[in-house]
């Protein structure tokens, strides 16, 4: 850990995103799947940021995914997670979501004290197969189909509260001029100044964003969070990793899909997965004028968050540094296209297509 990260924090609990935890080993997971869950068999350790995520596969060969979260992560917001999940199931059962699987007490949120005597929350869920759609190179058929399940889920959730959904979280966008002291991260001065430059843009929506609608969002529909099977007719098989859902604006979550189907180096229309995206969503939910004039500037602040939040953690946890900062590379080019061009111009661009 750098000194330059012991001293700057965002200008807000970040949590479980700040805290190290002890890394439970495989035997220990697997013993814990045995003892509370009865299921045998072998566990297989899955790449994340913060918790401990294993694919747990009985000896019948059924899987399932068993999380046992970060020892700082509040019970109340995974608790939160867990009743999301049960209330999606039901207001929509063909969503591809996980199923919560309770335990031997018929509990769906346990715990445990792990080897180094830190108290961790478990739950299990059932395993949805395909492969993440990172790993695929996808068509506008199937980015499609991403964007219908993803306007599918905001109707599920529409009506959806929870005591924890307002929870402050630093990658909902509505608080991004809060990650500002992060800064001081970035060694690079031409990086540094073009997230800058990108926080002052930021700031000239921040106003409009507060108007917008809100309801509780999952807010993370990343690649790696999509699974699918272009086998399947539907293609998306599964939508995971709820950890980052908030009560926050439609326009965010949109625009959250909408990054992680940019460039990341140039040559073609900067927006055109994006569009193939949109144009399922538009299919199932609406967006309005001012939330679609806001959306190509809401992806430009997440790609402001992204090389904020990453290089910081990158620097407190250089053991998961390569899994954190995955993404942050190509960023830096997708934050110039945004910055080497007025507002007007990135919102007429992204609107061109859109009336298509």
């Amino acid at each position: 850990m750098s000194a330059m990260s012991d001293a700057v924090k965002p200008s807000f609990d970040a949590g479980a995103l700040s805290a190290a935890s002890a890394t439970i080993s495989d035997k220990e997971a697997l013993a814990l799947a045995k003892g509370r869950f009865g299921i045998d068999g072998m566990v297989t350790r899955l790449a994340t940021e913060k918790d401990d995520t294993f694919r747990l596969t009985s000896h019948m060969g059924q899987n399932y995914t068993l999380k046992i979260a970060n020892s700082a992560e509040n019970p109340r917001e995974i608790a939160f997670q867990i009743d999301l999940l049960g209330y999606i199931a039901a207001a929509d059962p063909r969503l591809p979501v996980p199923r919560v699987v309770p335990d031997r007490d018929g509990k769906l949120q346990t715990s445990c004290r792990d080897a180094a005597g830190q108290i961790r929350h478990v739950h299990l869920l059932t395993y949805l197969e395909g492969v993440p759609l990172s790993e695929i190179v996808s068509t506008a058929r199937g980015r499609e189909k991403v964007g219908e399940v993803l306007a599918g889920l905001r109707l599920a959730m529409a009506n959806y509260s929870n005591e924890a959904d307002t929870r402050e979280i630093a990658w909902d966008l509505r608080h991004l001029l809060k990650l500002e002291p992060l800064l001081n991260e970035i060694a690079d001065p031409a990086q540094r100044q073009l997230v800058s430059a990108g926080l002052d843009r930021f700031a000239s929506i921040a106003g409009r964003l507060e108007a917008c609608r809100r309801q509780v969002l999952h807010n993370d529909f990343s690649k790696s969070n999509i699974v699918v099977n272009d086998a399947d007719e539907r293609f998306v098989t599964g939508v995971i990793d709820f950890g980052d859902a908030v009560r926050t604006a439609v326009a965010v979550d949109v625009s959250t899909a909408l990054l992680n189907q940019l460039p990341s180096q140039e040559g073609g229309e900067f927006f055109a997965h994006g569009h193939d995206l949109l144009r399922g969503y538009l299919r199932v939910a609406d967006l309005t004028g001012e939330e679609l004039s806001l959306i190509p500037h809401l992806v430009m602040g997440r790609v402001v968050a992204r090389a904020l939040l990453t290089i910081w953690r990158g620097r407190l946890f250089p053991g998961n540094a390569q899994y954190i900062l995955r993404n942050t590379n190509q960023g830096w080019y997708q934050l110039q296209w945004f910055m080497s061009r007025p507002m007007e111009s990135v919102t007429e661009t992204f609107l061109a297509a859109v009336r298509k």
